[in-house]
């Protein structure tokens, strides 16, 4: 959720919101041009020239084909920006274990406190 409100520099939000956009209005759209694309083909099969049916199966293989070339590539993408992001923006919190044999006063002078944990930090 951090990487959605801020994943860096602004244009990178414009392309995950113009892919997701894309993505939304895409898929509905090349399912039913290829669901009609089929449609066409089986009925030419049954009334007329098999050169039309062949058409209309190659258009609807390219037309998924392209639509999944362009989906795998935008997720790698948006991906790696993510791992990216991740790899810069990491929060690492150190827990030093209370001594036995060291006094609460003592510790604290140390700067041994107990700290509070987030659950944005990772406990190493």
């Amino acid at each position: 959720l951090q990487w959605l409100r801020n994943p860096g520099p602004q244009h990178e939000k414009r392309t995950l919101f113009g892919d997701m956009v894309c993505f939304l209005f895409i898929t509905p759209l090349a399912t039913v041009s290829g669901w009609l694309c089929l449609r066409g083909a089986v009925d030419h099969l049954h009334f007329s020239s098999r050169l039309e049916a062949v058409g209309l199966i190659a258009l609807t293989v390219a037309l998924f084909t392209i639509y999944l070339f362009w989906t795998l590539v935008s997720f790698r993408y948006h991906c790696r920006l993510y791992h990216e992001w991740r790899r810069n923006n990491q929060r690492v919190m150190l827990l030093i274990p209370k001594s036995a044999h060291v006094p609460s006063t003592q510790q604290s002078l140390l700067g041994l406190q107990p700290l509070k944990r987030s659950s944005k930090e990772t406990i190493v």
